[in-house]
């Protein structure tokens, strides 16, 4: 399969590979070291029309929409060998894009093959109900069928996985789509449509169009031809994404950002308790929607605690993502980096104490990537900046809590809602706490595991969950998944040593 990154003829409309209409081009480089990565297209809004407008003639054509859903999930059975057999090349792909260490890379690329799996086995199981109308002289069924034109908006952090969540159940459902990756992270998404392309994805049904979303996700947002826009990423843009959809009241998929809670009760086993603390903010340096951003301790343990985070924190290596000793990589840009920065000066000006980190790390292998150290903020009070902000970074900020109703009505207090996560020895407690959360998902003593098959979104400002109801309650309840490890146990993610 061919690298995204030897041609400019990166954008894939209705089944061909195009420069952009104006010719403009963007070059991709490496988080970790500035070292040019790829020379892409950057799409105009004229790219970006073109690209609505053939996946609109490949769904209204009906040979698409129509087609069986056993040979889709076929197709997408055939994504997954493919990626499978690619694995090397993706992984290197998305780290060279990231800065992510290739074993995470590696482990996404497995992830997102069981996506595609998933979703291949998936397709033609749930086409529909039968309704049961009371009287032998009626019959009455509900059917599902696709929903159009689906607009695309994915972020830089998890680039492939994040897409692979959307592209997948599309396919399956019979949509075609328009995607927009993240302008910083476009090279796997430029792989997954070769890949889509030789499992044999119909001409149209699948678009690629690449560039700043201002320029060409706007489009997407708002283009009365697209019924469906699926965004991830910040808060700022999915209101806009929201206003932009409002005219054409077109279907609106959200998953935006979380200010997560970690609780963490005396009970809990101790070396447990450090370690996914450790894994739940420091991964990926932070740049993870559902990190365990906010630590929140009761008060017996919490001396103890986060003095062994710090202890360990200070041990972790930072490198590049193919340094074999490096621990966790560098955050994606150079803005990005700062946004960072001023989150720890204001929190620190605001009066939380600055256990470790808070700065660069120094030394001449750090001099051309976007580092940060790993960064324990302690003693963070609720309603400041540091606890209703993201920092999307590799920071933790530290709470106290009492008891279990305290603990809940600090983990709650955020306008976010995506995930968290509960430690304790008391499995009673650790689902009474679980229940009262009001987070999409609940790790009970774990964090970060992911089931394609269950729910994932978020409540209050964290976004529109996957399933928004198909009748009955839906529309008036909210998904929650709580997942609990029974057997929980250090993972050593991070060494200490």
């Amino acid at each position: 399969m061919p690298h995204a990154d030897n041609s400019a003829a990166t954008l894939f409309i209705d089944g061909e590979w195009r420069t952009a209409a104006g010719g403009d081009t963007r070059q991709i480089h490496s988080p970790a070291d500035g070292t040019l990565v790829a020379t892409v297209a950057e799409a105009s809004r004229a790219d970006a029309e073109h690209a609505v407008a053939a996946a609109r003639r490949a769904f209204d054509d009906g040979a698409w929409a129509s087609s069986s859903a056993w040979d889709r999930g076929d197709l997408l059975l055939r994504v997954s060998d493919i990626l499978v057999r690619d694995k090397a090349e993706f992984a290197r792909a998305e780290s060279l894009d990231t800065g992510k260490r290739l074993v995470e890379s590696e482990f996404d690329m497995d992830d997102i093959a069981a996506c595609f799996r998933y979703f291949g086995k998936l397709a033609g199981t749930d086409s529909g109900r039968v309704v049961d109308t009371g009287t032998p002289d009626a019959i009455s069924r509900v059917q599902y069928e696709p929903v159009g034109v689906c607009g695309m908006i994915t972020p830089w952090n998890f680039p492939l996985l994040q897409v692979a969540w959307k592209v997948a159940p599309a396919i399956a459902a019979g949509d075609t789509f328009v995607l927009k990756p993240s302008e910083l992270t476009p090279s796997t998404a430029i792989l997954l449509m070769r890949a889509l392309t030789e499992a044999g994805l119909p001409a149209g049904v699948g678009n690629l169009v690449l560039g700043a979303g201002a320029e060409v996700g706007s489009v997407l947002a708002e283009h009365p031809d697209v019924d469906l826009v699926s965004f991830t990423g910040g808060l700022h843009t999915g209101r806009t994404i929201s206003a932009l959809a409002a005219p054409t009241v077109k279907k609106v998929a959200l998953e935006l950002g979380g200010k997560n809670p970690n609780i963490v009760f005396a009970d809990a086993d101790f070396d447990t308790a450090v370690d996914f603390a450790l894994t739940a903010i420091f991964l990926h340096s932070g740049q993870v929607c559902s990190a365990g951003a906010r630590l929140i301790v009761q008060n017996e343990l919490h001396d103890a605690l986060v003095d062994e985070i710090v202890r360990r924190a200070e041990r972790i290596r930072i490198g590049g993502p193919f340094d074999d000793d490096a621990e966790t990589g560098p955050l994606i840009s150079a803005g990005h980096l700062r946004k960072v920065e001023d989150y720890v000066a204001r929190s620190v000006a605001e009066g939380a104490v600055l256990r470790t980190g808070g700065g660069r790390p120094e030394g001449e292998r750090y001099a051309d990537g976007h580092f940060y150290l790993p960064t324990v903020l302690d003693e963070v009070q609720q309603g400041s900046y540091a606890v209703s902000e993201e920092s999307f970074g590799p920071v933790l900020t530290v709470e106290r809590f009492t008891g279990e109703d305290d603990a809940v009505r600090i983990a709650n207090d955020t306008h976010y809602g995506l995930a968290g996560a509960v430690f304790t020895g008391d499995p009673a407690k650790a689902q009474r706490v679980a229940n009262r959360l009001r987070h999409g998902t609940v790790w009970v003593n774990d964090f970060h595991p992911y089931l394609p098959q269950a729910e994932w979104g978020g409540f209050k400002q964290s976004g529109i969950g996957r399933e928004l109801g198909r009748g009955g309650l839906g529309e008036y309840q909210e998904a929650k998944h709580v997942y609990q490890n029974l057997r929980p146990g250090p993972q050593h993610w991070f060494s200490g040593e």
